[in-house]
């Protein structure tokens, strides 16, 4: 993980591979910008989709792709106050990535015939966005 703060620093992580395998190797990190490609979402609904994640993880991980550049955050005056995110353009830029990890999965990662077939069936939308 990056150091106090969060901040990537291109020169300690060396070349660029590094660097994103810094903002994606974690493993909630691919689902929540998988789930936010199909446009904006509110927390309860990242939640209700990530299987498993933490209240705390989730808010976590949203706070540090903001701090990236990767997710933009929209707070609305209302009550109760309501708060969604949506990719940035700099996010959609890792939705080849991201589909290039589920073809992958895919072909070279079968499922078990016990198991249930992915949640997420439909492919990230690349060179979308959320705001269109």
């Amino acid at each position: 993980m990056p150091a106090e703060g969060h901040t990537l620093d291109a020169k300690l992580l060396g070349c660029p591979v590094a660097r994103t395998a810094e903002i994606i190797a974690n493993k909630w990190t691919p689902l929540i910008l998988r789930d936010l490609s199909k446009g904006r979402s509110r927390f309860g609904e990242l939640q209700r989709s990530l299987i498993g994640i933490s209240p705390k993880t989730l808010s976590e991980r949203l706070k540090r792709l903001e701090e990236w550049g990767l997710v933009e955050r929209t707070c609305f005056a209302e009550v109760p106050p309501r708060v969604e995110y949506m990719l940035t353009d700099k996010g959609n830029a890792l939705l080849p990535v991201i589909e290039s990890m589920r073809a992958y999965g895919r072909e070279w990662l079968p499922l078990d015939d016990c198991q249930m077939a992915e949640p997420d069936d439909e492919p990230v939308l690349i060179g979308t966005s959320a705001a269109d």
